[in-house]
Protein backbone atom coordinates (compact mmCIF):
# COMPACT_ATOMS: atom_id res chain seq x y z
CA UNK A 1 0.00 0.00 0.00
CA UNK A 2 1.72 2.97 -1.22
CA UNK A 3 2.20 5.79 1.72
CA UNK A 4 -0.18 9.05 1.71
CA UNK A 5 2.79 11.42 0.07
CA UNK A 6 3.88 8.39 -2.71
CA UNK A 7 0.02 8.87 -3.54
CA UNK A 8 0.10 12.51 -3.79
CA UNK A 9 3.39 12.15 -5.73
CA UNK A 10 1.70 9.70 -8.11
CA UNK A 11 -1.57 11.73 -8.65
CA UNK A 12 0.77 15.27 -8.87
CA UNK A 13 0.61 15.41 -12.75
CA UNK A 14 -2.91 14.72 -13.55
CA UNK A 15 -4.20 17.61 -11.02
CA UNK A 16 -5.35 20.82 -11.28
CA UNK A 17 -3.69 24.43 -10.90
CA UNK A 18 -4.84 24.48 -7.18
CA UNK A 19 -4.32 21.24 -6.31
CA UNK A 20 -1.18 20.82 -7.65
CA UNK A 21 -0.51 24.34 -4.96
CA UNK A 22 -1.53 22.08 -2.27
CA UNK A 23 0.24 19.27 -3.23
CA UNK A 24 3.25 21.14 -3.68
CA UNK A 25 2.73 22.92 0.12
CA UNK A 26 2.45 19.02 1.49
CA UNK A 27 5.36 17.89 -0.19
CA UNK A 28 7.53 20.30 0.60
CA UNK A 29 6.02 20.79 4.02
CA UNK A 30 4.66 17.83 5.22
CA UNK A 31 5.92 18.26 8.53
CA UNK A 32 3.78 21.37 9.09
CA UNK A 33 0.95 20.53 6.99
CA UNK A 34 -0.05 17.48 9.23
CA UNK A 35 -1.02 19.98 11.77
CA UNK A 36 -2.61 22.92 10.14
CA UNK A 37 -6.67 23.01 9.90
CA UNK A 38 -7.79 22.57 6.19
CA UNK A 39 -8.31 26.74 6.50
CA UNK A 40 -5.04 27.29 7.67
CA UNK A 41 -3.68 24.81 4.42
CA UNK A 42 -5.78 27.36 2.03
CA UNK A 43 -4.57 30.29 3.67
CA UNK A 44 -0.96 28.60 3.22
CA UNK A 45 -1.44 27.67 -0.66
CA UNK A 46 -3.65 30.53 -1.96
CA UNK A 47 -6.79 28.46 -2.57
CA UNK A 48 -9.83 28.09 -0.30
CA UNK A 49 -11.01 25.66 2.53
CA UNK A 50 -13.09 23.46 0.38
CA UNK A 51 -10.90 23.49 -2.49
CA UNK A 52 -8.67 21.64 0.31
CA UNK A 53 -11.22 19.60 1.13
CA UNK A 54 -12.10 18.05 -2.01
CA UNK A 55 -8.23 17.79 -2.80
CA UNK A 56 -8.30 14.89 -0.05
CA UNK A 57 -11.72 13.79 -1.04
CA UNK A 58 -10.18 13.17 -4.66
CA UNK A 59 -6.97 11.50 -3.26
CA UNK A 60 -9.60 8.56 -1.91
CA UNK A 61 -10.15 9.93 1.97
CA UNK A 62 -13.99 10.87 3.16
CA UNK A 63 -12.84 14.23 4.28
CA UNK A 64 -9.63 16.79 5.25
CA UNK A 65 -9.61 14.89 9.44
CA UNK A 66 -9.35 11.63 7.57
CA UNK A 67 -6.22 12.67 5.37
CA UNK A 68 -4.86 14.45 8.22
CA UNK A 69 -4.88 11.60 10.27
CA UNK A 70 -3.16 9.62 7.92
CA UNK A 71 -0.32 12.19 7.14
CA UNK A 72 0.26 11.93 10.94
CA UNK A 73 0.30 8.33 11.18
CA UNK A 74 3.30 8.39 8.83
CA UNK A 75 5.21 11.23 10.32
CA UNK A 76 5.72 9.06 13.56
CA UNK A 77 8.14 7.36 11.89
CA UNK A 78 9.34 9.31 9.28
CA UNK A 79 10.01 12.32 11.16
CA UNK A 80 13.83 13.55 12.46
CA UNK A 81 14.29 14.44 16.55
CA UNK A 82 14.50 17.99 15.11
CA UNK A 83 11.46 18.17 12.94
CA UNK A 84 9.46 16.54 16.10
CA UNK A 85 10.89 19.44 17.75
CA UNK A 86 9.46 22.22 15.81
CA UNK A 87 5.89 20.74 16.65
CA UNK A 88 6.57 23.13 20.02
CA UNK A 89 5.87 26.00 17.70
CA UNK A 90 1.76 25.09 17.03
CA UNK A 91 1.19 26.09 20.84
CA UNK A 92 0.78 29.77 22.13
CA UNK A 93 2.17 29.46 25.52
CA UNK A 94 3.19 26.85 27.95
CA UNK A 95 -0.44 26.68 29.38
CA UNK A 96 -1.80 25.58 25.45
CA UNK A 97 1.29 23.13 25.67
CA UNK A 98 0.24 21.26 28.58
CA UNK A 99 -3.24 20.91 28.14
CA UNK A 100 -2.70 19.81 24.89
CA UNK A 101 -0.20 17.39 25.42
CA UNK A 102 -2.59 15.82 28.00
CA UNK A 103 -5.71 15.79 26.52
CA UNK A 104 -3.55 13.83 24.03
CA UNK A 105 -2.69 11.32 26.39
CA UNK A 106 -6.57 10.79 27.24
CA UNK A 107 -7.74 10.43 23.73
CA UNK A 108 -4.86 7.94 22.90
CA UNK A 109 -6.22 5.27 26.34
CA UNK A 110 -9.68 6.25 25.00
CA UNK A 111 -8.93 4.40 21.43
CA UNK A 112 -6.35 1.92 22.83
CA UNK A 113 -9.93 0.97 25.01
CA UNK A 114 -11.90 0.84 22.58
CA UNK A 115 -9.94 -1.27 20.08
CA UNK A 116 -8.43 -3.64 22.97
CA UNK A 117 -8.30 -7.28 21.74
CA UNK A 118 -9.55 -9.17 25.14
CA UNK A 119 -8.26 -11.97 23.31
CA UNK A 120 -4.97 -10.92 22.30
CA UNK A 121 -4.95 -9.94 26.03
CA UNK A 122 -5.40 -13.67 27.11
CA UNK A 123 -3.40 -15.17 24.77
CA UNK A 124 -0.65 -13.28 26.12
CA UNK A 125 -0.89 -14.06 29.51
CA UNK A 126 -1.50 -17.83 28.47
CA UNK A 127 1.98 -17.47 26.91
CA UNK A 128 3.73 -16.04 29.43
CA UNK A 129 2.31 -18.11 32.00
CA UNK A 130 3.60 -21.11 30.10
CA UNK A 131 7.14 -20.13 29.31
CA UNK A 132 10.17 -21.21 31.11
CA UNK A 133 11.80 -18.06 30.58
CA UNK A 134 10.36 -14.58 30.00
CA UNK A 135 12.66 -12.24 28.03
CA UNK A 136 11.47 -8.58 27.71
CA UNK A 137 13.20 -6.07 25.57
CA UNK A 138 12.07 -2.51 24.69
CA UNK A 139 14.98 -0.01 23.44
CA UNK A 140 15.49 3.47 23.30
CA UNK A 141 12.03 5.66 24.06
CA UNK A 142 10.47 2.25 24.89
CA UNK A 143 13.13 1.38 27.71
CA UNK A 144 11.49 3.25 30.29
CA UNK A 145 8.06 0.85 29.19
CA UNK A 146 10.39 -2.68 29.21
CA UNK A 147 11.88 -1.77 32.75
CA UNK A 148 8.56 -1.14 34.32
CA UNK A 149 7.53 -4.32 32.99
CA UNK A 150 10.31 -5.97 34.33
CA UNK A 151 10.55 -4.71 37.58
CA UNK A 152 6.91 -5.67 38.61
CA UNK A 153 7.12 -8.91 36.52
CA UNK A 154 10.53 -10.63 38.60
CA UNK A 155 7.72 -10.32 41.70
CA UNK A 156 5.63 -12.95 39.95
CA UNK A 157 8.47 -15.45 38.05
CA UNK A 158 10.99 -16.13 38.90
CA UNK A 159 13.26 -16.22 35.42
CA UNK A 160 12.69 -12.83 33.74
CA UNK A 161 15.46 -11.54 31.98
CA UNK A 162 15.49 -7.20 31.07
CA UNK A 163 17.21 -7.09 27.53
CA UNK A 164 19.21 -3.79 26.94
CA UNK A 165 22.39 -3.07 25.89
CA UNK A 166 24.06 -0.29 23.72
CA UNK A 167 25.63 -2.57 21.20
CA UNK A 168 24.01 -5.22 19.06
CA UNK A 169 26.34 -7.95 19.61
CA UNK A 170 25.75 -7.83 23.74
CA UNK A 171 21.82 -8.05 22.54
CA UNK A 172 22.76 -11.02 20.87
CA UNK A 173 24.58 -12.41 23.58
CA UNK A 174 21.64 -12.15 26.01
CA UNK A 175 19.06 -13.92 23.40
CA UNK A 176 21.26 -16.39 22.45
CA UNK A 177 19.60 -18.74 25.04
CA UNK A 178 16.29 -18.60 24.03
CA UNK A 179 14.49 -21.95 23.17
CA UNK A 180 11.12 -22.85 22.32
CA UNK A 181 10.03 -22.95 25.61
CA UNK A 182 10.50 -19.54 26.46
CA UNK A 183 8.71 -16.26 25.76
CA UNK A 184 9.91 -12.87 24.16
CA UNK A 185 8.43 -9.43 24.91
CA UNK A 186 9.34 -7.02 22.03
CA UNK A 187 8.05 -3.38 22.80
CA UNK A 188 8.99 -0.62 20.32
CA UNK A 189 6.86 2.87 19.29
CA UNK A 190 7.44 4.61 16.23
CA UNK A 191 10.41 5.08 15.20
CA UNK A 192 10.36 0.96 15.78
CA UNK A 193 14.23 0.22 16.93
CA UNK A 194 16.03 -2.19 14.21
CA UNK A 195 17.28 -4.26 17.14
CA UNK A 196 14.03 -5.05 18.66
CA UNK A 197 12.93 -6.71 15.67
CA UNK A 198 15.57 -8.29 14.46
CA UNK A 199 15.47 -9.85 17.93
CA UNK A 200 12.27 -10.70 17.43
CA UNK A 201 13.15 -12.67 14.37
CA UNK A 202 15.75 -14.55 15.72
CA UNK A 203 13.24 -15.49 18.73
CA UNK A 204 10.43 -16.66 16.53
CA UNK A 205 13.43 -18.59 14.34
CA UNK A 206 14.45 -20.28 17.49
CA UNK A 207 10.79 -21.46 18.10
CA UNK A 208 9.68 -18.78 20.92
CA UNK A 209 6.36 -17.69 21.72
CA UNK A 210 6.46 -14.01 20.76
CA UNK A 211 4.54 -11.27 21.80
CA UNK A 212 4.64 -7.62 20.63
CA UNK A 213 3.67 -4.27 22.39
CA UNK A 214 3.33 -1.89 19.44
CA UNK A 215 1.08 0.55 17.73
CA UNK A 216 -0.62 -1.33 14.90
CA UNK A 217 -0.65 -3.82 12.63
CA UNK A 218 1.43 -4.75 9.21
CA UNK A 219 4.51 -3.18 10.45
CA UNK A 220 8.26 -4.83 10.74
CA UNK A 221 7.02 -4.67 14.21
CA UNK A 222 4.42 -6.98 14.07
CA UNK A 223 6.20 -9.22 11.26
CA UNK A 224 7.51 -11.94 13.87
CA UNK A 225 5.22 -12.20 16.76
CA UNK A 226 2.41 -14.74 17.69
CA UNK A 227 0.58 -12.65 20.18
CA UNK A 228 0.02 -8.72 19.04
CA UNK A 229 -0.99 -6.16 21.69
CA UNK A 230 -1.75 -2.93 20.30
CA UNK A 231 -1.50 0.56 22.51
CA UNK A 232 -2.06 4.21 20.81
CA UNK A 233 0.97 6.61 20.58
CA UNK A 234 0.85 9.58 19.78
CA UNK A 235 3.66 11.59 18.76
CA UNK A 236 3.73 14.93 21.30
CA UNK A 237 6.62 16.94 19.65
CA UNK A 238 9.85 15.26 20.33
CA UNK A 239 8.31 12.88 23.25
CA UNK A 240 6.26 9.98 22.62
CA UNK A 241 3.02 9.54 24.32
CA UNK A 242 3.45 6.32 26.19
CA UNK A 243 0.59 6.77 28.49
CA UNK A 244 -2.05 4.13 27.16
CA UNK A 245 1.01 2.03 26.41
CA UNK A 246 2.23 1.87 29.68
CA UNK A 247 -1.72 1.29 30.93
CA UNK A 248 -1.81 -1.82 28.62
CA UNK A 249 1.16 -2.98 30.38
CA UNK A 250 -0.17 -2.17 33.43
CA UNK A 251 -3.21 -4.35 32.89
CA UNK A 252 -1.48 -7.30 31.63
CA UNK A 253 0.42 -7.14 35.38
CA UNK A 254 -2.57 -7.45 37.20
CA UNK A 255 -4.31 -10.45 35.03
CA UNK A 256 -1.03 -12.56 35.45
CA UNK A 257 -1.29 -11.25 39.06
CA UNK A 258 -4.47 -12.91 39.26
CA UNK A 259 -3.05 -16.50 38.05
CA UNK A 260 -0.10 -15.83 40.51
CA UNK A 261 -1.62 -14.68 43.46
CA UNK A 262 -0.10 -17.25 45.64
CA UNK A 263 3.61 -16.85 44.13
CA UNK A 264 2.90 -13.00 44.67
CA UNK A 265 2.10 -13.52 48.15
CA UNK A 266 4.90 -15.37 49.35
CA UNK A 267 7.17 -12.68 47.64
CA UNK A 268 5.74 -9.84 48.99
CA UNK A 269 5.92 -11.22 52.41
CA UNK A 270 9.41 -12.19 51.68
CA UNK A 271 10.39 -8.91 50.47
CA UNK A 272 8.39 -7.28 53.44
CA UNK A 273 10.79 -8.67 55.64
CA UNK A 274 13.76 -7.57 53.81
CA UNK A 275 12.69 -4.01 53.42
CA UNK A 276 11.74 -3.50 56.66
CA UNK A 277 15.26 -5.11 58.17
CA UNK A 278 17.81 -3.07 55.74
CA UNK A 279 14.78 0.21 55.80
CA UNK A 280 14.55 0.45 52.20
CA UNK A 281 11.53 2.38 53.10
CA UNK A 282 10.90 5.61 55.02
CA UNK A 283 8.62 4.45 57.99
CA UNK A 284 6.52 7.08 58.75
CA UNK A 285 6.92 8.69 62.50
CA UNK A 286 3.68 8.82 64.74
CA UNK A 287 2.22 11.85 64.71
CA UNK A 288 1.13 11.69 68.36
CA UNK A 289 5.02 11.16 69.57
CA UNK A 290 5.76 15.04 71.26
CA UNK A 291 9.41 16.37 70.58
CA UNK A 292 9.74 15.55 74.65
CA UNK A 293 9.09 11.74 73.91
CA UNK A 294 11.95 12.29 71.27
CA UNK A 295 14.65 14.18 73.45
CA UNK A 296 17.31 11.46 74.34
Amino acid sequence: MNSTIELIESRLPEMSKGHKAIAGYILENYDKAAYMTASKLGEETGVSESTVVRFTMELGFDGYPYFQSALKEELKSKLTSVQRLNYTERFEDDSAAVRDIMRGDMENLKDTIANLDDEAMSNAAKAILKARKIYIMGLRSSSPLSSFMHFYMTLLFDDVIHIHSNSTNEVFEQIMPITSEDVMIGISFPRYSQRTINSMEYAKKKGAKTIVITDKDNTAMTEYADVKLFAKSSMASFVDSLAAPLSLINALLVMLGMHRREHIVSSFEALETLWSQYRVYEVGRDRNTSMEDEQP
